[in-house]
This record gives structure tokens, sequence and C-alpha cells, in this order.
């Protein structure tokens, strides 16, 4: 198996703004019933983003300043509600490949981790920064090092945090759990094999 060390992102970003938001929100329930997350992207923010009759809303992440945008800004306890793991697989099916917020939801947090999607706490003030040098230049170029731990964008940066078994498995690679399962697989069978029972 080849680890995949993830020690930095850099991309655009965009901010949709607000605390609170639920899984939910970010992929509404009627979408769960699918087989494969392989067009959850199609579906994030669905209800934000299109009328019943599918007409654009012009939702922030659709509006052609932030096309291609790979990093999505948020607010406080981003990710609550309901577990699914659809949310994470929505936000990353779209483009996104990190998420910046002053807090997540722990169970949405630990899924994010799962499919290699880091997600990183900074303050308010730090964040809304960010968000208005975004708001003047949409196409400035934010990179997070989670070596170094900052955010740079621009002429500026600032610390970001996150727990550090989370950290230390995006940079040893030990992040994709089910691909390390996959690859000891005859480990598990010879000790399957050696069981007593």
């Amino acid at each position: 198996m080849t680890k995949q060390i993830i020690e930095s992102i850099i991309g655009t970003a965009v901010s949709v703004p607000g605390d609170d938001i639920d899984t939910d929100r970010i992929i509404p329930a009627r979408f769960l019933k699918e087989i494969s997350f392989e067009n959850m992207g199609n579906y994030l923010f669905i209800d934000e983003r299109k009328t019943e009759t599918g007409e654009s809303k012009n939702f922030v992440i659709d509006k052609t300043d932030h096309q291609g945008a790979s990093i999505l800004i948020v607010g406080k306890n981003f990710g609550c509600g309901s577990s699914r793991e659809h949310a994470p697989q929505a936000i990353k099916r779209f483009g996104f490949n990190a998420i910046i917020g002053e807090s997540f939801a722990e169970i949405f947090a630990g899924n994010c981790k799962a499919i290699g999607m880091p997600v990183l706490c900074a303050s308010k003030e730090d964040i809304e920064k960010l968000i208005k040098t975004i708001q003047v230049n949409p196409k400035i170029q934010v990179t997070i090092n989670l070596v170094s731990k900052r955010i740079q964008f621009h002429e500026d940066s600032f610390l970001i945090s996150m727990p550090d078994p989370q950290r230390e498995s995006f940079l040893t690679g030990t992040w994709d759990v089910l691909s390390m399962l996959k690859s000891r697989a005859d480990q598990i069978k010879q000790l399957e094999e050696n069981l007593p029972y």
C-alpha cells in the first residue's frame, strides 16, 4: 500500500457563512438512499443552490469568482446533526480538499479524516481576516501547512489547530484506515485461522 501523506493543501477558497450548519443542510436526507457516494458532490448544499425546478439560486459556491475553489471556509460547529458520512463525501466530491472553521462536530471531523480531507480550526478573527481578503481577491492562493500548523495567504498568515492524532495521521499517511486494512488481508486471514474459536 502506498501511503498518501498530506502535508499541505494549496488552492483558492470560498466561504459559506453561518454557524451550526448541520449535515442535513450539507446533504439533504432524501439523497441518502443512493447506493454509492459517486454523485454526492452534485447534491452539496442543493436546497440552497437550486430551486425545486433546478434553477440556480446563485449560491456562493456556484459563483463564477469561486469556480474551482478547493478550500471551504465555515463558521462554528460545522457538520453538527446526524453523523451521515455523505456530508464529507459531498464536500470532497464537489472538489474541496480541506475545510477551515471555528469548530467542527466531532463525528463529522472523524468522517472527514477517513477520506483524507483535513478540517482545521482557527479563531473567528483570523477567519474573518481571510474571508475579507478573499472578498477583495477571490483567486488569491491559500496554503494550508499541516507541518507548521499555519495558513498563508498573500503576505499574511495565522495559526491553525487540529487534534494531534488527526494531524499525525495526515503527516504519516495513516488516515486511510480502510486501505491499510485491505493491504493486510493476508495477516488478517492468518490470524482468523489461528483463533481458537
